[in-house]
């Protein structure tokens, strides 16, 4: 929902703005322009792409809409299903929870948290390196070293799409020069046009600028900085993950495990430390019920 505002914004803002000034919308309506810039940037995009960046680009861009799927509720989730994971490894040893992580679907304990148990980028690393745990033959420092790898390697492949939409969004300008340019030439090489002609022409012409400019600052460099936003909040979710499972590694208790993830958190969507004592303990009820 925020990007068509966003848009919206952006279009009610500069052409409102225009009309209230006493500009004519008319002479901006120029779909020539707006196809050499929009095909050129398209060519550009393709050519300076292999096959994996292209995909990679066209298949976030219907994720962009889940402006708010790592919320607060969320990790509330997360870190009650964790301390239930760690409180039953604690009570029945790494074995216990073995046949919860090789099957989540149909575990109870990952079926009483569906907002978890729906998120494959979650789940994927949670049972992973819950594995790794119960298959005892690592330590905590080279866990900690492959969760990091991880992340990293996340973040890396990640960035693909937004750095490839950037660098169009950076480049729309220019095309609209170009089309500016065009319009030029093709305005002064009208040789038997009068001066009022000539005018309209060269104000055409210069319309590809203002709709370059326009394109990539108000429309395509968004996207990216949408991308980078959303790729640091799984990253937020990964670390969080990370930092309670090495504090558990360590020997630390559950509930003490759950409350370093809880310090990995931004500060909008952290609880606050009785909100998650109280939500842990509820969970704790739910465990010993079970």
């Amino acid at each position: 929902m925020l990007i068509p505002l966003g848009y919206l914004v952006v279009l009610l803002s500069v052409f409102g703005g225009f009309v209230l000034a006493g500009g004519s919308l008319g002479p901006l309506f120029q779909p020539t322009e707006l196809l050499m810039i929009g095909g050129g940037g398209l060519g550009a995009f393709i050519a300076a792409n292999n096959g994996k960046a292209l995909k990679a680009s066209f298949r976030i861009l219907p994720r962009l809409r889940r402006s708010k799927k790592y919320d607060k509720a969320l990790y509330m989730e997360l870190m009650a299903l964790q301390y239930k994971l760690l409180a039953k490894i604690r009570r029945d040893g790494m074995l216990g929870i073995e046949r919860d992580i090789d099957n989540p679907q149909e575990s109870a304990l990952f079926n009483e948290h569906p907002k978890v148990l729906a998120d494959p980028t979650i789940m994927t690393f949670l049972t992973d390196y819950l594995r790794l745990m119960v298959s005892g033959s690592m330590d905590p420092m080279e866990i900690d070293e492959l969760m990091l790898h991880e992340i990293e390697a996340f973040e890396q492949e990640a960035h693909i799409p937004a750095d490839a939409i950037h660098k169009v969004g950076d480049a729309m300008p220019a095309f609209g020069i170009v089309a500016a340019v065009m319009g030029v030439v093709k305005a002064l090489s009208a040789s038997n046009a009068d001066p009022e002609q000539m005018g309209v022409m060269i104000a055409h012409a210069l319309v590809g600028t203002f709709l370059g400019i326009l394109l990539g600052y108000g429309f395509i460099l968004p996207l990216s900085s949408r991308i980078e936003r959303q790729t640091k909040e799984v990253e937020k979710v990964l670390q969080c993950m990370r930092v309670t499972l090495l504090a558990s590694l360590h020997g630390y208790a559950p509930q003490l495990a759950v409350e370093f993830g809880r310090k990995a958190l931004h500060s909008q969507e952290r609880p606050g430390f009785s909100e998650l004592e109280e939500y842990v303990r509820e969970s704790k009820a739910g465990v010993g019920s079970a």
